[in-house]
């Protein structure tokens, strides 16, 4: 059994979100990414489908030319190569659950558009 809170252990960076993995096994990586108000990713995509959940506060979610306000227990899932941002509203903790063929060193990466 693998275990992770994302709750607990929370930092914030200066300058840009803190992505965390939580949870990497065989079938899933699940990953933490904690943004100061104000911070956010740029317009980005990945070769697969990934879905985002909002555990606390409110993230301007761009997709394509849309833009959804999400707030704490909304969920979205993505197809694979679906443009999209994320701009916190406020301080936010998100949850990223990845493909286990997609990598967390591109979601880190994203950081560096």
């Amino acid at each position: 059994m693998d275990q992770a809170s994302f709750l607990a252990d929370i930092i914030y960076g200066e300058t840009q979100p803190v992505i965390t993995p939580l949870i990497t096994n065989d079938f899933t990586k699940e990953i933490r990414i904690v943004f100061r108000a104000g911070q956010s990713m740029k317009a980005h995509k990945t070769s697969f489908p990934i879905t985002v959940m909002i555990v606390q506060g409110c993230i301007d979610f761009g997709v394509a030319e849309e833009r959804y306000v999400l707030s704490a227990g909304d969920v979205v899932a993505l197809e694979g190569n679906v443009m999209h941002e994320l701009n916190a509203i406020e301080s936010s903790i998100v949850r990223l659950s990845l493909h286990k063929a997609d990598s967390v060193a591109r979601v880190n990466g994203v950081l560096k558009l």
